[in-house]
Parts: structure tokens; C-alpha cells; sequence
């Protein structure tokens, strides 16, 4: 029999939003690539190549917020992926601000973001409850 993952209460509102923020950011990263671009203080007019790499980050985050509410049957993979996905971006953001690759401002809140989703992915795969 194959196992579900639903989460209790907390957990699922943390995988739920972990879901939505990806599917709200993946689709701006997509069809938006240039204002988000513009929102973390990079200039699409002087790094066109910006654009290309939102959108794969967009298609890539759409797909993975989508796999969280359409296969129930692999959700506790999907939120266990999402702790090693969401932890790279943090550390990728860390050293982005490290290194001074983006403005202060827009690393930070890089940052923010992924350790916000890092932390909800965290939370969700520690408070899981399988379900037969």
C-alpha cells in the first residue's frame, strides 16, 4: 500500500504554503522575469542572461509547488526534497551577499525568502504523519 503524507495541523499549513509560495514565485520568475529581476536590484537591460535563468528557476519552481498538490502520494518526497532544495538557495543566497554579487538589500532578503521556505520545508518533513 502506498503511503500519503498529509501532515497534522501546523505541517500542513507549512507544506501548503511552502506549495503556494513556489507557484506564486515560480510564475513570476517565468512571466515576470524582469520585474523580479528589477526587485532584487538587477538591471535586465545590462544582464539580459538574467532573464533566462528566472525563468528556469521559474519552470523548475512551479513544477516542484505543483508536485506538492497534485501527488499526494509523493509529498513526503516532494517536502524532503524541499529541506536539500531550499537549503541550497539559502546557502547559494548567503554567499551571493557574501561575495557582494547582489545589492545588500536584495541579498538579504534572498535570504529571507529561502531560509522563510527552508524553514517551512524543516517543519513539515519533522511533523509529518503517514497515512495507509
Amino acid at each position: 500500500m502506498v503511503s500519503s503524507y498529509r501532515g497534522t495541523g501546523a505541517a500542513e499549513i507549512a507544506w501548503k504554503a511552502l506549495a503556494f509560495i513556489r507557484l506564486v514565485n515560480g510564475v513570476l520568475a517565468l512571466f515576470a522575469p524582469s520585474w523580479l529581476a528589477g526587485r532584487i536590484g538587477v538591471d535586465p537591460e545590462k544582464q539580459p542572461a538574467v532573464l533566462y535563468v528566472f525563468r528556469m528557476f521559474g519552470i523548475r519552481t512551479i513544477l516542484i509547488g505543483a508536485d506538492l498538490w497534485l501527488n499526494p502520494a509523493g509529498r513526503a518526497r516532494a517536502v524532503s526534497q524541499a529541506v536539500v532544495i531550499h537549503g541550497s538557495d539559502t546557502t547559494a543566497a548567503l554567499i551571493a551577499f557574501a561575495f557582494g554579487q547582489l545589492p545588500t538589500r536584495s541579498a538579504l532578503t534572498a535570504v529571507a525568502i529561502s531560509a522563510f521556505n527552508f524553514s517551512l520545508a524543516v517543519y513539515a518533513v519533522t511533523h509529518k504523519v503517514e497515512n495507509d
